[in-house]
């Protein structure tokens, strides 16, 4: 329901304005019916009391009865058509106003419903609307909503718990078979390399699936976060054309351009080059590279999806983009990619957009 009333049937105009326009609307059409039904009864019953007084007129005093009549009647009709337009227009306004007052009375549990609602967030699904009043639909529809939160509630909160213990479930082991490989074989021990890369890889799997799972949940909590100063701590050799505020976590903004960085390296061409600006709450991440169709740029984004010549057994967990974009969702941002063609040297052209105040230029 939008917040602002226009004053017309339209799209954005609230429903306390349409419903109190549709009861003005009714009621005029509704009057205009009755008085025009009145107005040809009255002019019927004129015209046959004309008659009734030209028939008692001598036959000299006809025509006179005749234009008298006629002028009076045409005279009481105007009258009656003034000022039955007239009335019927004030009592029009009138019904505006009482359905204006009426549906103001009729929403009043919807408003505070809303209002509730846009207090509850992720992190506090612990309240609930508790409408009250008569067991009527809107109560109904308040209950509906109590007993979603109630599901949602429980839900996240399964997530969460899962989270936290698959971080330690998950890390402990890995980092005590990375210590047993270390100890028990030697350095010159080709197995020793391959079971030590796949613990690593294993590792940054399970670290890219908890951040991803991290961003995806939204922000616990925000502060505001110099944007240009984290991708400066990220990468030195950086553009900046302005320096934006972010209200989010210093700690995924960073991330989101460690993955975003690392990624552009990692698919890169030899002696290819990056280059990296942010002009106030956007970053630009453009490399060399090889050519991708730009009908497969989005699927990029999509966990486990790699680009040409990388393979599941690579130093990468094909999560790096897919985190990028999950993080700059969390802080009300977007991620978006361009492919670059072969003229151009091939790669991506990322940009993460995020809603920031530009406080100094550089």
């Amino acid at each position: 329901m939008s917040p602002s009333g226009t004053g017309c049937l339209g799209a954005g105009s609230t429903v306390r304005t349409r419903i109190a326009l549709v009861y003005g609307g009714v009621f005029l059409v509704l009057g205009a019916l009755l008085l025009l039904v009145v107005n040809l009864l009255v002019r019927a019953g004129t015209d046959g009391e004309k008659e009734a007084i030209v028939a008692r007129a001598g036959e000299v005093a006809v025509v006179e009865a005749y234009r008298i009549g006629d002028d009076v009647g045409r005279a009481a009709n105007e009258q009656m058509l003034m000022w039955s337009c007239l009335a019927l227009l004030v009592i029009a306004c009138g019904a505006v106003v009482v359905g204006w007052w009426t549906a103001g009375r009729l929403l009043r549990p919807v408003h505070e419903m809303t209002a509730r609602a846009r207090r509850l967030s992720e992190r506090d699904l612990g309240g609930r609307l508790a409408v009250r009043g008569p067991d009527d639909e809107l109560k109904e529809l308040g209950d509906t909503i109590d007993a979603l939160l109630g599901r949602l509630e429980t839900a996240f909160d399964s997530q969460r718990r899962f989270i936290a213990n698959a971080s330690h479930e998950l890390r402990t082991p890995l980092a005590t078979q990375r210590a047993a490989l270390q100890v028990g074989l030697d350095e010159d021990c080709e197995v020793r390399r391959i079971l030590l890369d796949t613990n690593r890889h294993s590792e940054r799997l399970l670290d890219g699936l908890l951040l991803l799972a991290r961003g995806e949940r939204g922000l616990a909590e925000r502060e505001d976060v110099p944007f240009a100063e984290v991708v400066a701590e990220e990468h030195e050799d950086v553009a900046v054309a302005g320096d934006g505020v972010v209200r989010g976590s210093r700690v995924l903004l960073r991330q989101l351009v460690r993955n975003l960085v690392a990624n552009a390296v990692a698919y890169n061409v030899p002696g290819g080059a990056v280059d990296v600006r942010v002009a106030g709450g956007v970053l630009t991440v453009v490399n060399t590279g090889p050519v991708v169709p730009p009908d497969e740029v989005e699927s990029l984004f999509e966990p486990f999806r790699r680009g040409a010549g990388r393979d599941r057994t690579g130093p990468g967990a094909g999560l790096g983009l897919s985190i990028v974009r999950s993080i700059a969702t969390a802080h009300g941002g977007t991620a978006t990619a361009v492919a670059r063609g072969a003229g151009e040297g091939g790669g991506l052209v990322v940009t993460v957009t995020l809603p920031a105040t530009v406080t100094r230029r550089a």
